[in-house]
């Protein structure tokens, strides 16, 4: 009897042992089969993702991007599933509906076949694009530009002065050109070619700069004696003379209600037109003439250039240049702020330096040099596109339009004997208006518009106030 109920015991836990073991195999195949350790089993209900909120892609249009869809699953389980639980809650006899899930959000309307890099709006500097993709994209070439190669107008511009120092031409916003010559100041209506005599400072002084107020009604003129005078420019009136300077003002530059002078008393003032003071702060870090000065769009900023080879940069209430450029090697007239890029400044020096420089005056940096082989004289950005006019002198005296960044040459205009020492553009941008020493006024088309072909020839008795038309 012992043995018996020792025997049983003894079969008990082995049959006890056994059903354990199995347990745990059960429970281990059942573990290995949730962490998927050999890639083998795949959920039959539902795809997997990840923690990270990563999208599944199995809807994406992978065809429209010319890349590799994930290879078709070779397990049917997941099909076996969907039938026996579609039996199981609707009957032997339920139809069958067809796969209706959500194409991927980011799709086309219109499914062309192109490169992933072709979809990119910017080009391929980095050459990422191979030249099988190149070969089957389809290739724009755009004609080139027309710069017509003539002036639209010539007008008479007697008396102009010879000086690079000068900055005798301005265009306003109401499309009312600005030109001195000799003791008298002249407006130009580019609508209605109508000319009017604005000032007669009479023979003792002469007009040295121009500058148009941002909206276009005032007109600021500085003289010989150093003064500065404000013009109403619809009534041809005198507001108000502003003194300070001893020498000549051969420099101006609007921000709102702020005129910036310079003058060859090397000395730059700020004149809130607005206040009773003739000035409300004085700015003395040039060691020469002061011959440019140009505010940022952004009205932050005021560049400032002399006959002392400095580029200075100021800010709205400093008294001292935040930034000094020392790279040039002669006289830095030559100055305009990029309308397309915030702090993106070019300079252009004179006959020993003869370069177009670039600076980026927020991360305070040289960008780039350009050799333009003659005197700088103008530069001036478009408005509508990435291009820049240098007007030059010595020794070639030609007008070039520049494509920036890579300093191409869009155009290169030629036959002035002299230099071309004064500039302007239009307020819509199409425009430039430039003076040299041929004694005449000439406008050219610039910008993405060209002039019409059958040029006009005007000329324009400025001393008696006549237009005649040839």
């Amino acid at each position: 009897m012992d043995n018996s109920s020792s025997s049983s015991s003894s079969s008990s836990s082995s049959s006890s042992s056994s059903s354990q073991s199995q347990a745990q195999q059960q429970q281990h195949d059942h573990v290995d089969r949730l962490i998927n350790a050999n890639g083998l089993y795949k959920s039959p209900s539902r795809t997997i993702c990840s923690d990270r909120f990563i999208p599944c892609r199995s809807s994406s249009k992978f065809a429209l991007f010319e890349l590799s869809s994930p290879p078709p699953s070779s397990d049917s389980s997941s099909a076996a599933y969907n039938n026996l639980l579609r039996t199981a809650l609707f009957g032997p006899d339920a139809p069958i509906t067809p796969d209706k899930r959500t194409p991927n959000i980011f799709r086309y309307k219109t499914e062309t076949r192109h490169s992933v890099h072709s979809l990119s709006p910017f080009d391929d500097p980095m050459g990422m694009v191979s030249s099988s993709e190149a070969n089957h994209a389809p290739v724009v070439v755009k004609p080139p530009r027309k710069v017509p190669p003539s002036p639209s107008k010539i007008l008479d511009a007697p008396a102009l002065q010879d000086d690079f120092y000068l900055n005798l031409v301005d265009w306003s916003s109401h499309n009312v050109l600005a030109v001195a010559l000799g003791n008298s100041a002249y407006l130009w209506n580019a609508s209605t070619s109508k000319v009017t005599t604005l000032c007669d400072l009479g023979i003792d002084d002469l007009v040295c700069s121009v500058g148009w107020s941002q909206r276009g009604t005032h007109l600021a003129v500085g003289t010989s004696t150093g003064k500065v005078q404000i013009w109403d420019a619809s009534q041809c009136k005198l507001i108000r003379t502003m003194e300070g300077h001893h020498l000549r003002v051969g420099a101006l530059a609007w921000s709102s209600s702020i005129l910036s002078s310079g003058s060859r008393d090397k000395n730059i003032y700020q004149r809130d037109i607005r206040a009773q003071e003739d000035f409300v702060s004085k700015l003395s870090a040039h060691k020469s003439e002061v011959c440019g000065l140009k505010w940022s769009y952004d009205n932050r900023e005021l560049a400032s250039g002399g006959n002392d080879n400095r580029l200075l940069v100021w800010n709205q209430h400093s008294t001292m240049p935040v930034l000094k450029y020392l790279e040039h090697t002669a006289a830095v007239k030559a100055i305009a702020w990029s309308p397309h890029v915030h702090g993106l400044l070019a300079s252009g020096g004179g006959t020993a330096d003869r370069c177009i420089r670039f600076w980026n005056t927020t991360t305070n940096s040289h960008l780039s040099c350009m050799d333009t082989g003659s005197q700088v004289c103008n530069l001036i950005w478009s408005k509508n596109v990435n291009e820049l006019v240098s007007t030059h002198g010595y020794s070639q005296n030609q007008i070039n339009i520049w494509k920036y960044p890579a300093m191409s040459k869009v155009a290169t205009l030629t036959g002035h004997s002299y230099r071309v020492l004064y500039l302007s553009i239009s307020p819509d941008g199409q425009v430039f208006q430039l003076l040299s020493l041929e004694l005449e006024m000439k406008l050219l088309g610039f910008g993405m518009y060209s002039l019409p072909r059958n040029l006009r020839i005007l000329k324009v008795e400025l001393e008696h106030h006549l237009l005649e038309e040839l």
